[in-house]
């Protein structure tokens, strides 16, 4: 299979190489509006370079295009790829709007073609083991989860993430990794309730969910925090409490509610090193769907869910109040709604 990556920044550059690594996957091209961006990716993967996506499109030759642009231009350029016949991976989140979000979907459905969204979190293991861990009944019935992803500002490096109508804010582009998680692991949401602070390179938001099971996650994001990039997760049931955290070298915790008599309330599950990485295993899951070899883990219509999810707790950072969802399926309501 021929694969081209759009965009040869972050993104762009990892995904590239985990093309350029994987068996049975050839890398034929990248391209990047930067000229000397793309080219220098290009020699370091002996591939073709291009600047213009049109041009990339008419001369090389793939089967699949990986979409590691910013968050704006994701529609754009997955809906002119899928008209060409190209199967999709694109970066999270899937569009800035639901109606994009659905046209993507749509227009990748109407060509016959794939169309697969990087929610990576659901491919890191700490957080697979922790809805394993629900899953399996070590929990007992879901009561509440806490989730936290902090770092450092990225428009200090990339000005457009500042600008909400590029990047979506720190919600639609750093929390969704977690709303994605908490929607997966507890099920359809009923209510959004939100608040959010901005000040120069500093944004915090603070998200509570309640979910039709009854349990409840509160989710925070954190741009400018001043210390190293950290994820927290903890998910709590009616027989105990998983922990993971990116600093903790033992990985999960899964702490067991256990009978009085029982002198060993605790169990520690270690992490185990892992010989790829989570976009290794996402790429690779990716691909091996549009192969017909795999079902996809997350899937487009997720990825909508988990934008509506965002931007209901961006309304509710707007009004003060919490807004109820329209529907299991998704979708939430026009107007905010008090308690």
């Amino acid at each position: 299979m021929k694969v081209a990556v759009l965009g040869c920044g972050g993104m762009g550059h990892v995904h590239a190489r985990i093309y350029a690594g994987m068996e049975d996957v050839t890398l034929t091209a990248v391209c990047d509006t930067d000229p000397p961006r793309a080219q220098s990716l290009a020699e370091e993967l002996e591939v073709a370079a291009y600047v213009d996506f049109d041009e990339m499109l008419r001369q090389a030759e793939f089967d699949v295009i990986s979409i590691a642009v910013p968050s704006w231009l994701h529609h754009t350029y997955a809906v002119q790829a899928a008209r060409a016949g190209k199967h999709v991976i694109c970066e999270k989140p899937i569009a800035l709007t639901p109606e994009d979000a659905r046209d993507m979907i749509d227009v990748c459905a109407a060509n016959g073609v794939r169309l697969f969204i990087g929610h990576v979190v659901r491919f890191f293991p700490d957080y697979a083991r922790l809805k394993y861990t629900l899953d399996n009944g070590s929990l007992g019935k879901p009561g509440v989860a806490h989730v936290s992803r902090r770092g450092g500002h990225p428009a200090k490096t990339h000005p457009w993430y500042a600008d909400a109508d590029k990047s979506g804010g720190i919600i639609v582009d750093l929390m969704i990794h977690d709303l994605d998680f908490l929607r997966w692991s507890l099920g359809d949401v009923s209510q959004v309730y939100a608040m959010e602070r901005k000040e120069t390179l500093l944004e915090y938001a603070l998200v509570t969910l309640e979910f039709k099971s009854g349990a409840v996650a509160n989710a925070e994001g954190y741009w400018g925090y001043p210390g190293p990039f950290q994820t927290k997760a903890e998910l709590t049931g009616s027989g105990g409490i998983a922990q993971a955290s990116s600093l903790d070298s033992s990985s999960i915790k899964l702490h067991r509610r256990e009978p009085a008599t029982e002198n060993s309330p605790f169990v520690a599950i270690p992490g185990s090193p892992s010989a790829s990485s989570p976009y290794e295993r996402e790429l690779k899951h990716f691909i091996a769907c549009i192969r017909g070899e795999a079902e996809p883990i997350v899937t487009a219509e997720d990825a909508l869910r988990a934008l509506e999810l965002a931007l209901a707790a961006q309304e509710s950072c707007r009004s003060g109040q919490p807004v109820k969802l329209a529907s299991a399926s998704g979708g939430h309501s026009p107007e905010p709604n008090g308690k």
